[in-house]
């Protein structure tokens, strides 16, 4: 695959070095070309000076043969004129966008615009370590009508089915994390203290579920 990344600071011209490593063409567009010293050594890819919302610099970079574009410059305004130009002139189905202002990123996720807000993933991150008892999320759908939350397994849902965990209609178990090892588990899993369950929940039910995740279930069968 083709892949257009927009901007070659630490993120970008990480990612193009990866992309590359993994097989895929790429190309840069930055304003400066002094950025392009950041790329790898021995980078292939081709790299384009110019803004990255400029129709032709994104022609030069190959846009109309791409199947994806990541727009990670520092700017917010930039990033999201290139992800919309990438979508909605050139038709890219796979676009992302780097937003600082999570509040920006939240409206443009509901767009569909798929955007990583740096800000909140770590300042959910340093919550999460400092206060374990603030809910966080680790992913919302663009129509903010689904979030994906992590959430410790209490004392008192040990050794039950991990499919008692769930509501159904409302929140499925989707990944489990046991003595830090990743899984997707079958409900017939029996339940651990210390386990930490990934659950997909409605945005409006998440209250029910803690509710229900720290009742325990009405105890052992």
């Amino acid at each position: 695959m083709h892949v257009v990344v927009v901007g070659c600071g630490r993120v970008g011209s990480g990612l193009a070095g990866i992309l590359e490593d993994s097989g895929h063409t790429v190309a840069v567009v930055d304003k400066l070309q002094k950025a392009f010293r950041r790329l790898p050594e021995g980078f292939s890819g081709r790299t384009i000076v110019g803004v990255g919302f400029d129709r032709d610099r994104l022609r030069d970079a190959g846009i109309e043969d791409a199947g994806a574009l990541a727009a990670v410059t520092s700017g917010d305004n930039s990033n999201i004129m290139v992800a919309r130009t990438a979508r909605e002139v050139f038709g890219i189905e796979r676009v992302v966008a780097r937003i600082y202002d999570p509040r920006r990123a939240a409206i443009y996720e509901r767009l569909g615009i798929p955007t990583i807000a740096t800000v909140q993933w770590t300042t959910d991150r340093v919550l999460r370590r400092i206060l374990p008892e603030v809910p966080a999320t680790e992913w919302t759908d663009p129509s903010a009508k689904v979030v994906l939350i992590e959430r410790a397994v209490s004392p008192s849902w040990a050794g039950r089915r991990l499919g008692d965990l769930d509501l159904p209609g409302l929140a499925r178990v989707a990944a489990l994390s046991r003595l830090g090892v990743g899984q997707v588990p079958t409900p017939e899993v029996v339940t651990q203290e210390g386990d930490v369950v990934y659950m997909a929940v409605g945005t409006d039910q998440i209250d029910e579920l803690d509710a229900h995740l720290g009742g325990g279930g009405g105890g052992h069968p």
